[in-house]
């Protein structure tokens, strides 16, 4: 397995270009599979579970071909990628490879709404608690489907006719449930209703997918959105909107390392919370016509207790980032994490760099050291790994981190990105 080493202690100074978000890029994948035109997304992230998502869609038909790079081009700058599913040729999602990767299980939406059954094996993905699909699976009912589970598969199929219209109301906020109950309804006949719907920006960029290919939804980005059901959907162009978990990394990086970063592309209105917390804990923050700029020159970090929320919430998956920040704050500060159980892994790899965290219950209370100390960690999930890199980045000395693979899930060419600001940050291959 890849290790990167840091060699922590540098500010950073430069600009960092934010790539198409992950959440985003991956349910508008999974919508090409709707229509038998070719979809196709500018600005697509390089990264492993795109990369998985491709061979999940290849299996039910999906062609996929990539743009070559342009003169002049960002190495840096997302792809542009053209999907056509001609021809479902298979309504199965195989365990090995929905096991591997949680959101590849929403292929069930499109697949039911448009084939009128699926057999998709229930999912895995980060080991961050329970997470069940059962709201998923009510959604997809409510919608007329009869849904069985068979030897770890559910075994959904449409009523005769497809699927109908119907109200959908989720006891919680779900943005799995949100993603796949679009889909469906899209193809439905009849309106749909979906009430406690998400309200994240990336629920708004399938929904404006949709709108391209000749869905009629209305009211994504608020709680309630109606979804008008089509005969059948067309093929569009589409740019993927800009990460918003990380580009509040990278802002957590700088506020934590100190220096001035320009977050190219990044859209203040989708981090508004994580920001407000960031210009109270010392950062400065200015959003600008490039992106956001980020820069703590001097001032120390101050504690701030903060407890994760839906959007426009802080983000659960800026939690892991946002305690590592805090492990140089000066004082003592409170991190409630009120979306998922089992989602500070990170705590005992962050001790290892000489923090001082305790857990209570569902809140991590963090009291600031003056320094941190390299020192060899392993990363546990995709969110947990990054905090790792900002705590490395700014301890004293040399880290190691292992079991990358976790980054390359969600952050593209992170390596070069920080070099490009003046991190010692480097890649050392399995093979080395």
């Amino acid at each position: 397995m890849d290790r990167i080493r840091i060699v922590g202690g540098k500010k950073l100074n430069g600009v960092i270009p934010i790539s198409g978000a992950k959440n985003a890029a991956l349910p508008l994948m999974i919508a090409s599979l709707l229509t038998d035109r070719t979809v196709t997304l500018e600005n697509l992230p390089r990264l492993a579970d795109v990369s998985l998502l491709v061979r999940i869609l290849s299996n039910h038909g999906v062609d996929y071909s990539i743009d070559g790079r342009r003169q002049g081009e960002d190495p840096d700058s997302g792809q542009t990628v053209h999907m056509t599913a001609r021809e479902i040729v298979d309504t199965t999602a195989p365990y090995e490879l929905v096991s591997r990767m949680r959101a590849s299980f929403w292929v069930l939406a499109p697949l039911l709404a448009r084939c009128g059954e699926a057999r998709v094996s229930l999912p895995g993905g980060c080991a961050i608690g329970t997470r069940p699909v059962d709201l998923l699976l009510m959604a997809m009912e409510r919608l007329g489907a009869s849904i069985d589970i068979d030897a770890g598969y559910v075994v959904a199929r449409a009523p005769r006719g497809g699927l109908r219209g119907g109200e959908i109301d989720f006891p919680k906020v779900t943005v799995g449930g949100t993603h796949i109950a679009l889909m469906a309804a899209s193809l439905a006949q009849g309106t749909t209703i979906i009430r406690n719907a998400a309200r994240e920006p990336e629920i708004g960029d399938l929904a404006d997918l949709l709108g391209k290919m000749g869905a009629k939804v209305q009211g994504a980005g608020s709680p309630t959105i109606e979804v008008e059901g089509v005969a059948r959907l067309n093929g569009a162009k589409h740019r993927v909107l800009p990460d918003r978990i990380e580009a509040g990394t990278y802002a957590m990086a700088a506020a934590m390392t100190g220096g001035d970063v320009l977050l190219q592309g990044a859209q203040a209105e989708h981090l508004q919370a994580a920001l407000d917390v960031l210009a109270e804990a010392g950062a400065t923050v200015e959003s600008t016509p490039e992106g956001l700029r980020i820069s703590r020159n001097g001032n120390g970090i101050k504690p701030v207790d903060v407890a994760t929320a839906p959007f426009p919430g802080f983000p659960t998956d800026l939690q892991a980032q946002f305690m590592a920040l805090m492990t140089r704050a000066e004082g003592v500060s409170r991190i409630t994490e009120t979306i998922f159980e089992n989602r500070f892994m990170h705590v005992q790899e962050l001790a290892r760099f000489g923090a001082h965290i305790r857990l209570e219950g569902d809140s991590a209370v963090v009291e600031g050291v003056p320094t941190l100390k390299g020192a060899p960690v392993m990363a546990t999930d995709l969110r947990a790994s990054v905090s790792l890199v900002i705590a490395a980045l700014a301890a004293e000395g040399e880290s190691m981190i292992q079991r990358v693979y976790h980054l390359d899930r969600g952050f593209e060419a992170l390596e070069r990105k920080l070099s490009r600001c003046g991190a010692d940050v480097t890649r050392i291959s399995s093979g080395d």
